[in-house]
C-alpha cells in the first residue's frame, strides 16, 4: 500500500493544495497494520513551494517514526505548461537548485542513518523488505511506478492516462477522464498513443536501467556515446569511475544518476541538439 504523503508541513500542504494532517496518516497506517498490511510505502517530496530544509527534516523525522517499510523521496518537477493544475502553484516560491540539492542530500542522510537501504536515487527500504533484498542481490528493476523487485516485462495500465509497457511497445490511454470512460463504455480500445522500441532503443534502455538500478554497466557500452570524453567531467568530480571493466556510479554520484544515465538516451540528446 502506497500513501501519497508528500509533506507533513501544514503551510507546504496548503501551498500545493493537499491538506492532510499527520493524524490522518497515522490513522491510515494503524488501520492498515491492524488488517495485516505491513508493506507500506510513503511518497515524500522535496523541492516543494515554501519548503525549507527544516520543513523536510521535520517531515523525515515524522515519517521515520511511523516506520513505513519503504520511502520514495521525489524531487518536485514544476511543469505548468504540461500539467495545467500546477499553474495554481507560484513558481517564485520554489526552492532554488542549491536548496533542492541540500534537501536531496538531507533525505539520503536521514533515511540511511535511520536504517533504510538506499535503492537507486530516490527509493529507500528497510533491510527486511523485499525491495532491499532484491537490491543486495542485483534484482532491482525500474518501471513507471519507480524501482521494483518485479521482473515482469509486461506492465498493463488501467485508467485514464495509464501507460502500458511491453517488450517492444509503450502504449498510453486517453488522458481525459470523460473521453476515457466514453471509449471504455463503448467497448473501444482506450489506447490513443503508442511508441515502438527498436533494437537500438532496447539496447540503450538496458544500459540506462543498469545504471539506475545496479549503479554500474559494462565500460564498453560507453562506445554508444557520441563523444567518448563526455564522461570525463563526471569522472574528474568523482561521480563515476571505471573499475574491472565496469563503469560505476559512486556514492557521491548517486544524486546525479539520472544525469549520468541520460547521456545514453538518444532521444534526449536529439531534443537537446534541436533546442540548441
Amino acid at each position: 500500500m502506497s500513501l501519497g504523503v508528500q509533506t507533513f508541513a501544514p503551510h507546504v500542504q496548503e501551498a500545493i493544495g493537499r491538506i492532510q494532517p499527520l493524524a490522518d496518516i497515522e490513522k491510515s497506517v494503524s488501520a492498515l497494520r491492524l488488517r495485516g498490511i505491513n508493506s507500506i510505502n510513503f511518497d515524500l517530496m522535496y523541492g516543494l513551494p515554501k519548503q525549507s530544509l527544516q520543513d523536510l527534516d521535520d517531515t523525515l523525522s515524522q515519517a521515520i517514526e511511523l516506520r513505513p517499510s519503504r520511502v520514495s523521496l521525489f524531487g518536485y518537477a514544476h511543469m505548468p505548461d504540461l500539467i495545467p493544475r500546477q499553474r495554481q502553484i507560484d513558481g517564485d516560491n520554489l526552492p532554488d537548485p542549491e536548496l533542492r540539492f541540500e534537501q536531496s542530500e538531507l533525505g539520503y542522510q536521514r533515511l540511511t542513518e535511520a536504517g533504510y537501504v538506499a535503492i537507486g536515487f530516490d527509493h529507500f527500504a528497510l533491510p527486511a523488505d523485499s525491495l532491499a533484498i532484491a537490491a543486495t542481490e542485483g534484482r532491482v528493476h525500474r518501471n513507471f511506478q519507480g524501482f521494483t523487485d518485479d521482473p515482469n516485462e509486461f506492465l498493463l495500465g488501467f485508467g485514464a492516462s495509464a501507460i502500458s509497457s511491453l517488450p517492444g511497445l509503450l502504449v498510453q490511454n486517453e488522458k481525459n477522464v470523460g473521453r476515457y470512460r466514453s471509449m471504455v463504455s463503448s467497448d473501444k480500445v482506450a489506447a490513443v498513443r503508442g511508441v515502438t522500441r527498436d533494437e537500438e532503443t532496447k539496447k540503450r534502455g538496458a544500459i540506462i536501467s543498469s545504471l539506475l538500478c545496479q549503479g554500474q554497466v559494462d565500460a564498453e557500452t560507453a562506445s554508444v556515446l557520441p563523444d567518448a570524453n563526455i564522461l570525463d567531467n563526471f569522472e574528474e568530480k568523482g561521480l563515476v569511475r571505471q573499475r574491472e571493466g565496469k563503469l560505476v556510479i559512486t556514492d557521491a554520484g548517486r544524486p546525479y544518476a539520472r544525469h549520468i544515465a541520460c547521456l545514453f538516451d538518444q532521444f534526449r540528446a536529439r531534443q537537446e541538439t534541436v533546442a540548441a
